[in-house]
């Protein structure tokens, strides 16, 4: 398993090693200690989540309140999707850059998104199949989202129509919401990870 940390800060990128015979192939897609030994503290695992998505669908871009946040460990069992990592965290110095990841069937790749980094993706293919591993539970009030088209991001879908659900197609733009106070800071998130490496 490899695991190699992406342009934005607390996020990686794992492609892990298949081995495959007549059979069919098989691969340790999540490997906790892997994971922490590139992270520096370990992925508490508390909920997983599973989406199916149409083509052309983006799902995102979702943040958590920090403390607690949810760190994401996400990986594409079906299909394929271009998978999004943005940072929200003001006062960071990469706020408001992004990096893309293509997710398949085929790589297996997985990404790890750190508490206050925003994530979403884009199905590239029917019926495209996310598994999520989350470091904390789904909160009401607590879950947030960007606007995934604000041209502020300049996020290049590759959907010529994408498709969004009413609660994402309403998300405030990063300006919005940076005017507003809803983002996390990246002190704040940088505190709450340290108190993670101690334990």
């Amino acid at each position: 398993m490899k695991v190699r940390p992406l342009a934005v800060e607390g996020a990686f990128e794992v492609t892990p090693v298949q081995h495959g015979d007549s059979r069919g192939t098989f691969l340790e897609w999540y490997r906790f200690d892997a994971l922490e030994a590139a992270v520096g503290h370990r992925l508490d695992l508390a909920q997983a989540n599973l989406s199916t998505s149409a083509r052309g669908s983006v799902r995102g871009i979702h943040f958590a309140d920090v403390p607690p946040g949810q760190a994401k460990y996400i990986t594409c069992v079906t299909g394929a999707v271009l998978d999004v990592v943005v940072d929200l965290r003001m006062g960071s110095p990469t706020f408001g850059s992004w990096e893309t990841v293509t997710l398949d069937d085929i790589e297996r790749r997985a990404v790890y998104v750190a508490e206050g980094l925003g994530h979403g993706f884009c199905a590239l293919t029917e019926g495209a199949t996310v598994a999520y591993l989350c470091s904390s539970t789904y909160r009401p009030g607590h879950e947030h989202g960007i606007d995934p088209l604000d041209p502020e991001l300049g996020i290049p879908w590759p959907a010529a129509v994408p498709l969004l659900s009413t609660k994402d197609a309403a998300a405030p733009s990063l300006a919005e919401a940076t005017a507003t106070g809803l983002l996390p800071s990246f002190a704040e998130c940088s505190a709450f990870i340290e108190t993670k490496r101690r334990i």
